[in-house]
C-alpha cells in the first residue's frame, strides 16, 4: 500500500480585472476498493461560492461562482490518498467473456450504451482495418487481445508530450504517427469500441516514484488512460502509453465517454480590455512524507 499526496494548482492571470463566469472543476479522485481518499481540500481565489454534484458518470464536479471582478484566478486542490492496487493483477473474467468475440448481456449492453459505440467518424473503416490486425483468430483470448491492441498503440505511435489544447482524433494520430497520452487513450478506446467493447476514457494522475513511466511529463501534466468493461472483472484499466494493465500507478479523477468531458478545469471570463494573459499549471504527485 502507498500513501501519496497530490497538489494541483492552476493559476490564471489577466491583463486587467475580468468578470469570471462559472468554473467547473473535476479534481476530486474517484474512490474504489483499491483507492481510498484520506483528505481533500479545495481553495479558490478570489472568493467563490462552490457547489458540488455528481455528473451522469458518477464523477465529483465542483462549480465555482464569482461575484467580484479580478485580475487573477487561483484554483488549488490538495489531497492525500491510500493506494493498494496490485502491480500484477489477476482478473476474474466471466467464463462467457474469456474468449472474444463474446456477447454482453442485454442489461450490460443497455447500460454501456454510447460507451460501446465509436465516437469519431470513420467512413472508410480505416480504424476497423487497423485494429483487425490484432485479432489473430476467432475465437481468441479476450484479455490477450486487449493487451495486444494497447501495446499496438504505443508500438506504432511515438509518444510526444503536447502542451497545446485539444486532442487528436484516432485517425489523425495514426496518420501523424505521434501523440500524447490523451491521444493514445482516444485511439485505444475507439479501437476497442470498434471491436464491440465498452470503454471509457479516464483522466487523473500517475504515481511514478521510480520515474520509469511516460505520459505525465512536466510539472503541469495530468495523465489519461482507458477502462474497458469485461464481464466478471468489471472495468479494467489499460494505459497504452506505458503498455500497462491495472491501476497500480493510476489515480482516476474523471471517467467519461469522450475526452472533452474529463477536463480538470473549464470556465469563462468576460472582459472589454484584454484577453487571458497567462495560465500556469503545477502538479506534484509524491509519496506522503517525501
Amino acid at each position: 500500500m502507498s500513501d501519496i499526496r497530490i497538489i494541483h494548482k492552476t493559476v490564471y492571470s489577466y491583463q486587467s480585472p475580468v468578470s469570471l463566469g462559472p468554473h467547473r472543476m473535476m479534481l476530486r479522485p474517484r474512490e474504489t476498493r483499491e483507492l481510498k481518499l484520506l483528505s481533500f481540500d479545495l481553495t479558490i481565489s478570489p472568493e467563490a461560492d462552490v457547489t458540488w454534484a455528481q455528473d451522469v458518470a458518477g464523477n465529483s464536479v465542483a462549480t465555482a461562482s464569482f461575484q467580484d471582478m479580478s485580475d487573477h484566478l487561483v484554483i488549488e486542490s490538495r489531497l492525500t490518498l491510500a493506494m493498494s492496487a496490485p502491480h500484477w493483477p489477476v482478473f476474474a473474467i466471466a467464463a462467457s467473456a474469456q474468449t472474444y468475440p463474446f456477447r454482453y448481456s442485454d442489461e450490460d449492453w443497455t447500460d454501456l450504451g454510447a460507451l460501446a459505440l465509436p465516437q469519431y467518424v470513420d467512413r472508410t473503416g480505416r480504424l476497423s482495418d487497423w485494429v483487425e490486425r490484432f485479432v489473430m483468430r476467432r475465437p481468441t483470448d479476450t484479455l490477450s487481445l486487449l493487451k495486444d491492441v494497447s501495446n499496438g498503440v504505443s508500438g506504432q505511435v511515438a509518444y510526444q508530450s503536447r502542451e497545446d489544447m485539444g486532442t487528436q482524433g484516432p485517425l489523425e494520430t495514426l496518420d501523424r504517427g505521434w501523440g500524447s497520452c490523451r491521444d493514445f487513450a482516444v485511439l485505444f478506446a475507439e479501437a476497442v469500441r470498434t471491436l464491440g467493447f465498452g470503454a471509457r476514457i479516464v483522466s487523473g494522475y500517475m504515481f511514478d516514484p521510480a520515474h520509469s513511466l511516460v505520459g505525465s511529463a512536466g510539472q503541469g501534466s495530468t495523465h489519461a488512460w482507458v477502462e474497458v468493461f469485461v464481464p466478471g472483472a468489471g472495468w479494467i484499466s489499460f494505459d497504452p502509453t506505458n503498455r500497462a494493465v491495472g491501476a497500480a500507478n493510476l489515480v482516476p479523477v474523471a471517467a467519461a465517454r469522450h475526452i472533452t468531458q474529463v477536463a480538470p478545469v473549464t470556465g469563462s471570463f468576460l472582459t472589454l480590455q484584454g484577453d487571458l494573459a497567462h495560465m500556469d499549471v503545477a502538479i506534484t504527485v509524491a509519496a506522503l512524507g517525501a
